[in-house]
């Protein structure tokens, strides 16, 4: 097998193995109420990611650095296998961190929000996002660049099937963390694993509906695989707890968006009063919050 299908055999297996888990545990069936309008957001921003936006980033890497680098073709190829981790982790997974923490700005906000819109926690939710979130993420971009560089074989197949491990767990519906908490003798390995990669309860912080309850912290909790940047750039927050609802309380009381506005806003618009979504929109405020929602 080559190191790509190694690496979407790898993939496939921990979708299914998650997947697998949400039913085993009942929490798929008790805790992910999607409407059609969820599923078709989900489904066309994964296919999107996987049959477009990721392919266009090495495509063109790969173009550009022919037509204007070719001298630099597989130049690092040769870099030992924990420089190329090393290089991965800050040009992919940082500035991924710095993408995510930007995208919670009032600018930005209108591409990250259809993340937030969903008003569970599965691995579902792991790839909900705006069409232009992903086209624009700058991770994506330096990730082809390195392929470019000679950053592939099995060092960049194992190290995207590990980060997808951890993402699609830590928004798995199955919170595979919670019953590690009880076990006291586990206590000084979990300090250290949820300081170090994210995980069910301080990424489901993040998409907590409120912080008002002490454990919601959806203005940080920002890592995707490392929450280590979280620590580093004081955005973490760790209660080992989980909220009780997650979402956006603007749909609550508004309305969901539909799906199309959510995946391709610029380009389409909402037509809600109270929306993100459109050109002199505003994020909505909850009144009961000491900020502004999201």
């Amino acid at each position: 097998m080559t190191a790509v299908q190694i690496q979407n055999a790898l993939v496939v297996c921990t979708i299914l193995g998650f997947a697998m888990m949400e039913f085993v545990s009942r929490r798929y069936k008790h805790n992910v109420n999607a409407t059609a309008n969820d599923t078709k957001l989900e489904v066309l921003m994964f296919l999107s990611v996987l049959a477009v936006t990721q392919p266009l980033a090495i495509l063109l890497t790969s173009k550009l650095g022919t037509a204007f680098f070719p001298q630099y073709k597989d130049v690092l190829a040769d870099m030992p296998w924990w420089g190329m981790v090393a290089v991965l982790l800050v040009f992919d997974d940082m500035t991924q961190y710095w993408w995510h923490r930007l995208s919670h700005s009032p600018f930005l906000w209108p591409l990250h929000r259809a993340h937030h819109s969903a008003e569970y926690m599965s691995i579902r939710v792991t790839f909900r996002n705006n069409f232009f979130y992903y086209l624009m993420m700058p991770g994506l971009w330096f990730a082809g660049a390195l392929l470019y560089l000679g950053f592939g074989g099995m060092v960049y197949a194992l190290y995207i099937a590990v980060k997808l491990f951890v993402i699609l767990g830590a928004h798995c519906a199955w919170r595979w963390d919670e019953p590690l908490y009880r076990i006291r003798a586990l206590h000084p390995l979990m300090w250290v694993l949820e300081r170090t990669i994210s995980t069910p309860a301080t990424h489901w912080a993040h998409h907590a509906i409120t912080n008002n309850d002490g454990i919601g912290h959806y203005k940080g909790n920002f890592g995707n695989l490392l929450f280590f940047w979280d620590i580093l750039f004081g955005s973490a927050h760790i209660t080992r707890q989980y909220p009780a609802k997650v979402g956006l309380i603007d749909d609550k009381l508004f309305g969901q968006e539909r799906w199309y506005h959510q995946m391709f806003y610029p380009l389409l618009q909402s037509r809600r009063e109270h929306s993100a979504l459109k050109f002199g929109g505003t994020i909505y405020a909850d009144p009961d919050e000491a900020a502004p929602s999201h």
